[in-house]
Parts: C-alpha cells; sequence; structure tokens
C-alpha cells in the first residue's frame, strides 16, 4: 500500500546535541510492528546515538531492502536505522549480523492506534474515504482487525510476519508498554534495568544521564504520530469493545499470549 505520511519534522537533532552521544560498533535496526511505537523508541535512541550513525533516509522496509539494505546494515560503516521490516529469506540474510530490536504493542490498544491513524489527516493513502464518519466506528475498527479488501492486511498477518516470525531468531522483542511504564517511573530501579538492557541489546552502556537523555527523546511533542498530535477526522473510544476484543481473539487466537499480554 502506497501512503504519505504528513507531518512536522522535531527538533531532536538540535535537542541532541547537548549529549556526548556513543558510536555504534555493530549495525542497529529498530524494527517494529506499525502502529506499535516506532517513533517513541526511535527518538529514544536517537538520544544515544552519535548523529553520524543515524540512518537519515527512508524508514528500511521490506519493498526497498535491496535498495538501501546494504548500507544501512553495513558493519563496516555501522549506523542505527529503523523501520517495518517483515520476515522473508531476504530479510534474513540482511539481519543476519545486526543488533535487532523488535517493537510490539497489546494487540487490543495496537487496534485502536491503528485505526486513530488511518483516520487523521496525516494519513494520506486509498482508505481515505472512510474519513469523517463516512464509515461507522465500529466497522473502521472492524477494518483494522479483518483488514481491508485489496487495501490494508489484516491485523494476524501484520504480527506475525513484523513481530512472531522474528521470534524465533536471535531479535530482541521489546514491548511498547514496558517502555511506557518506565517512562512514567524513570526514577526507580525497574527502568534503570530496563533502558540499561535495552540499551546493552544495541550494543551501548548506561550513560550517568540516561534519565536525561530518555526525558528528552520520549517528548511526545517531538513525534509527528503522538495522538494528541494527530488531527482525527472521527471520534475512537479509548478502549476496545469487549465485542472487538473477542474479535481480535477469534481472528488470532493465542497471539496475545505469545507476546506476554495475557
Amino acid at each position: 500500500m502506497n501512503a504519505i505520511i504528513r507531518g512536522k519534522p522535531d527538533n531532536l537533532d538540535e535537542i541532541g546535541q547537548r549529549f556526548d552521544r556513543a558510536r555504534l560498533s555493530a549495525p542497529v535496526y529498530l524494527n517494529s510492528v506499525p502502529k506499535a511505537g516506532t517513533h517513541l523508541i526511535r527518538n529514544i535512541m536517537r538520544m544515544f546515538v552519535a548523529p553520524d550513525q543515524h540512518w537519515r533516509r527512508e524508514y528500511i522496509q521490506h519493498a526497498i531492502l535491496g535498495r538501501y539494505g546494504a548500507e544501512a546494515f553495513s558493519k563496516l560503516k555501522p549506523m542505527i536505522s529503523w523501520g517495518h521490516m517483515l520476515f522473508s529469506d531476504e530479510s534474513a540474510v540482511a539481519l543476519r549480523d545486526v543488533r535487532h530490536i523488535v517493537l510490539v504493542r497489546d494487540p487490543y490498544d495496537w487496534v485502536l492506534a491503528r485505526a486513530r491513524f488511518y483516520l487523521s489527516d496525516e494519513f494520506q493513502g486509498n482508505l481515505n474515504h472512510i474519513k469523517g464518519g463516512a464509515a461507522a466506528i465500529d466497522d473502521v475498527i472492524m477494518m483494522m482487525i479483518l483488514g481491508a479488501h485489496g487495501k490494508v492486511p489484516d491485523l494476524k498477518d501484520i504480527f506475525a510476519l513484523n513481530a512472531v516470525a522474528w521470534m524465533g531468531s536471535s531479535a530482541v522483542v521489546v514491548r511498547y508498554e514496558d517502555i511506557v511504564d518506565s517512562l512514567k517511573d524513570l526514577g526507580s530501579r525497574r527502568a534503570e534495568g530496563f533502558f540499561g538492557k535495552l540499551l546493552a541489546d544495541c550494543g551501548l552502556d548506561l550513560p550517568t544521564d540516561w534519565r536525561e537523555r530518555v526525558e528528552a527523546g520520549a517528548d511526545r511533542r517531538e513525534s509527528r504520530t503522538a495522538s494528541e498530535n494527530l488531527n482525527i477526522t472521527a471520534e475512537l473510544p479509548e478502549r476496545l469493545s469487549e465485542t472487538h476484543r473477542r474479535v481480535v481473539d477469534f481472528h488470532a487466537p493465542g497471539l496475545r499470549s505469545l507476546l506476554g499480554y495475557g
């Protein structure tokens, strides 16, 4: 699906100049299920990695792997890059020697995050005709679970190829909710342990000013896809209904448990 994502650029390159950022010794790829919090983990990690090692072109996805993969994942010139990489023979080869993080999100909450994005002015694609109340919200939510025929994939396929398939590899799975919980309690040892492990999985040490860096990168004002920065064309519930939850469980049985959500 071809789409355009609008939004204002962030100021994190300028903000990050106040930190002495480390250099990577190996390439790092921040992979994620689309709408699982890509901007959050990316922006946090930008505060820890030397700016000349940031991949500044497109999100690395399977469709452009052949064009950019060799450069983005080079062992001779390590970079930190990000995107949504589905599992395949080509991507398995490309990521073999890369420090690979896979960000996931509770499928129940992911459905609403996906719907919120598709109904925003910032998203321009082949589902524009459902915006502004043209389709009932309950029907939009069903599209986010079961897909829209010929236009967008269903929940099960997205999670299967972007997350589950990587769980059997050397990739490290990170839950969006664990990032959020740690952000809410940055002074705790639990948060220190969480971010210490995340950085270690990227080949980096935890600096003494890690809390300041995390706060800077996680500033929602600097995220173009944070919910409050989207112009939503229709109102969505804050919580997925019990019926829609049952549909998720019917459509992708065992998925939430496999990802550690119950």
